[in-house]
């Protein structure tokens, strides 16, 4: 996550303010909205959320924003599998 959420969006600090939350509650809430429009993959939603792959799934599950799986996903898990050994 970035150190300043206001130099990364250069968004003022009344805008901020106004959405009475935390940097790191607005880039969790922008990193949802990205990924739910499908504009941002699930790792760089994460990362820009500044969450753990498990805690960003927690979170779209809370939001019942359904997750994106698609034929490239899948062979990306098999891959991934292969090389640590859990498929031949």
């Amino acid at each position: 996550m970035p150190e300043n959420l206001l130099g990364f969006l250069q968004a003022p600090k009344t805008a901020l303010d106004a959405t009475q939350m935390t940097e790191h509650e607005l880039l969790r809430e922008l990193a949802l909205t990205l990924y739910a429009q499908n504009r941002l993959s699930l790792g760089m939603a994460r990362e820009l959320a500044g969450l753990s792959l498990w805690e960003f799934r927690q979170w779209l599950g809370l939001r019942r924003i359904e997750a994106h799986y698609d034929a490239n996903d899948l062979q990306d898990d098999i891959e991934t599998l292969r090389e640590l050994g859990r498929l031949p």
